[in-house]
């Protein structure tokens, strides 16, 4: 794409302009994480209440994931209560939040999608958050998850030879690319099948390479988008306190690069300032490196909108569109 191109994926979707004039959005977010916390608390607890009882054919458990420290962790295991006669595919998935924010059953709902359209087996984890527990502990986390669900598929009733995925939402999209890194250099075994990487963060601004820098537009363009605008970034990673120089963090400039990784299905958002971390990252994959890659792009739209906004017609293509690029990397 144009540099053109690319500013224009910013120009806003307008079913959501319509949206918003039927109910404004409240004033700019607390710029303190504890207020911030408050503030989306209630949120939180209405989501998981609405989540409520699993569908018909769908079985849930949460668990405990013993990590590298000697404490555990929470998680919750969705799978079809029938599995397929060639075995349930395994999924280990990360929510989203800043590192910060967030809860390892708020994506209950799109494992039970995955459980009953493809019959996997996920395993969503409640990896530690900052400021309480700063960088890598969250990273070091997931990677022990994701050893642990590899250890343990027979326990789950899973099979990695129908197919073995990490996925996870923004910070858990981070957490999805760092781990298949760390997957391959230490050939995981099973190997990773494919990769789940929705509004990732994979590059900040202060490393993006000088050849990508032309293409490096959505942070600043996006800067004072409706969700996760700069300030809200900034305290983010004011109490995460990543290392720039470690690919734990900023898996695009993997001093090994990205040869050898599992195909990748990525959701971008137009409008979000973490835009085009996956538009040059999925290009870099799939030119450089001859990775099959998918990509939905979801035009004028900001940060996670289908939570936002959960009513629009895109946010129901991007449930569906979910379960088919679940389905196409299990192909």
């Amino acid at each position: 794409m144009t540099r053109d191109e690319i500013l224009q994926l910013a120009a806003p979707d307008a079913e959501m302009l319509e949206s918003l004039k039927q109910a404004p959005p409240p004033g700019s977010p607390p710029q303190d994480l504890e207020a911030f916390r408050k503030l989306t608390q209630g949120g939180t607890k209405a989501t998981l209440e609405a989540i409520g009882q699993p569908p018909p054919g769908v079985l849930e458990k949460d668990i405990k994931i013993p990590v590298r420290d000697g404490t555990t962790i929470p998680a919750r295991v969705v799978a079809p209560e029938q599995a397929p006669p060639h075995g349930s595919p395994l999924v280990v998935f990360f929510h989203g939040g800043g590192f910060c924010m967030g809860d390892f059953r708020d994506e209950t709902p799109c494992a039970r999608s995955f459980a009953q359209a493809l019959k996997t087996v996920t395993v969503l984890v409640g990896y530690r958050l900052a400021p309480e527990h700063p960088f890598p502990t969250g990273i070091d986390d997931a990677y022990d998850a994701l050893k642990w669900a590899a250890a343990n598929c027979e326990q789950l009733n899973a099979k990695p030879s129908a197919g073995f995925v990490v996925g996870g939402v923004s910070a858990g999209g981070n957490a999805a690319a760092v781990l298949a890194h760390l997957a391959r250099d230490d050939k995981l075994s099973p190997s990773l099948t494919g990769q789940i990487l929705i509004i990732p963060t994979v590059l900040d601004a202060e490393v993006v390479p000088q050849k990508y820098q032309a293409e490096y537009l959505s942070q600043e363009q996006n800067k004072d988008a409706p969700f996760i605008p700069k300030p809200i970034q900034d305290m983010f990673m004011g109490h995460y306190k990543p290392d720039l120089s470690s690919p734990k963090y900023v898996p695009f400039n993997h001093p090994r690069g990205h040869a050898e990784l599992p195909k990748a299905y990525f959701q971008v958002c137009g409008m979000d300032p973490l835009r085009d971390d996956s538009l040059i990252y999925e290009k870099v994959l799939r030119e450089e490196c001859g990775i099959e890659t998918r990509l939905d792009l979801y035009k004028g739209l900001p940060h996670h909108f289908w939570v936002l906004f959960p009513a629009l017609r895109a946010a129901e293509k991007q449930r569906q569109d979910l379960v088919a690029g679940l389905e196409w990397i299990l192909k």
